[in-house]
């Protein structure tokens, strides 16, 4: 397996025959608004273009998979994005609740079955659900909240996509059962001007690798505006928790291969 990251929380997996791409902004540089009204700079968003690879590694892409895209996050869904999926017909994949968002705006879509968050059928594999968490109190009453997604296809390692979540019960409990050898999981600590991290940041990072054995993935990092954690901080975080040679902090475009861990005769 491997996995190409592109910008914030858009990844392509390599798995097989099949390119997966992940959460899609593919909007220009400063294309879209801000998300901190109140801060000393209104910056736009995305914060940085996409790398320069972002083509040709978006011309093998077979299907799509959306965490979440209503309400507003067009960090996981936007504009350009529904336009180039829309030109390719490119399949994809998405809870029910998505289903009719996504098809109103011309896209093809594969929705999973209503029980979802039990194992199903996927592209050889299987594919469940496991609840997100965008944030706690007032903010989290307005956010969509999505899923993330644990993969398991043959031969591959397990695949656990959290999706925009901060750290909660349910996601340390799903970690602990079923410790994913492949975990990728937001680290920006991102923020509106009011109210707590709707997502994790380095401190929920670091406490997130002491329960998941295999290999981190951060991302969502480096792109918007509200999204204060930067890779050198996570980076310090993860060397002062000794943790360091297990979390992968990539740049834009880098792709990073996985091998299966192979049980012990």
């Amino acid at each position: 397996m491997r996995i190409t990251h592109l910008r914030n929380a858009t990844i392509i997996i390599h798995v097989g025959p099949y390119n997966i791409l992940v959460d899609p902004m593919l909007a220009r540089k400063d294309a879209l608004p801000p998300l901190r009204l109140f801060a000393r700079k209104r910056l736009r968003n995305p914060t940085v273009e996409l790398p320069s690879n972002a083509s040709k590694a978006l011309e093998g892409v077979t299907h799509c998979l959306i965490t979440h895209c209503q309400k507003g996050h067009f960090d996981h869904l936007d504009r350009a994005a529904k336009h180039w999926l829309r030109e390719r017909k490119i399949p994809v994949i998405c809870t029910p609740h998505d289903v009719e968002h996504l098809r109103k705006r011309g896209l093809t879509v594969l929705p999973l079955p209503d029980n979802h968050s039990e194992p199903q059928p996927f592209l050889g594999g299987v594919i469940r659900t496991v609840r997100c968490t965008h944030g706690l109190g007032l903010v989290g009453a307005v956010m969509e909240h999505g899923v993330g997604f644990f993969i398991e296809m043959p031969g591959e390692p397990s695949l656990y996509l959290s999706g925009d979540t901060v750290l909660t019960d349910e996601v340390r409990n799903f970690v602990r059962r079923h410790q994913p050898e492949v975990c990728v999981i937001p680290a920006g600590g991102a923020h509106f001007d009011l109210g707590g991290d709707i997502i994790m940041g380095a401190d929920e990072v670091v406490e997130f690798m002491r329960i998941a054995k295999g290999r981190v993935v951060a991302n969502h990092m480096g792109a918007l505006s509200h999204c204060p954690v930067q890779h050198d901080d996570l980076r310090r975080a993860a060397v002062e928790s000794g943790m360091r040679d297990r979390l992968s902090i990539p740049r834009d475009g880098e792709t990073m291969q996985f091998e299966k861990i192979r049980a012990a005769a």
